[in-house]
């Protein structure tokens, strides 16, 4: 019988954030998710865990070392919470309503680039960063449903 203690539960002090815009369609919200979190471990080599492998010897991508905690929010939220992410030169990514309408990188790249920073049409933002900046970056979103 095995006595050893059981490890300490692991506690991050950084936190990875993805609003959403509360007026998306479900497919929307796994789409702009989904792309938005990608830019993070592209950056960020820290936020990325070991390797998986089962039982069987078979191996497995790694995947981010820690919960992605995903909000919804207003339009006006979220234009805030970019505005606040901004100013505390947290690590993002964005995804506006422009890039629904583009098929591949070099559309969606040319689509935010043609807009100023105050006129980008958010529906997505990730953010990555000490957890108390982040909490305050995302304040007044709510948890997704």
């Amino acid at each position: 019988m095995d006595t050893a203690p059981s490890p300490e539960p692991i506690r991050f002090d950084t936190k990875i954030a993805v609003l959403l815009r509360t007026d998306l369609e479900p497919w929307q919200r796994l789409n702009v998710t989904s792309f938005l979190v990608s830019g993070l471990g592209t950056q960020l080599p820290e936020v990325i865990g070991e390797p998986y492998e089962d039982a069987d010897g078979v191996p497995y991508l790694p995947m981010f070392r820690q919960p992605v905690m995903v909000f919804e929010a207003t339009k006006e939220t979220l234009t805030t919470a970019h505005a606040r992410a901004l100013s505390r030169a947290l690590p993002r990514a964005v995804f506006t309503s422009d890039l629904f309408t583009t098929g591949n990188d070099r559309d969606n790249r040319a689509a935010v680039r043609a807009v100023p920073t105050a006129d980008l049409d958010l529906v997505g933002l990730a953010v990555y960063g000490p957890k108390n900046a982040v909490d305050k970056v995302v304040k007044g979103a709510r948890m997704h449903p």
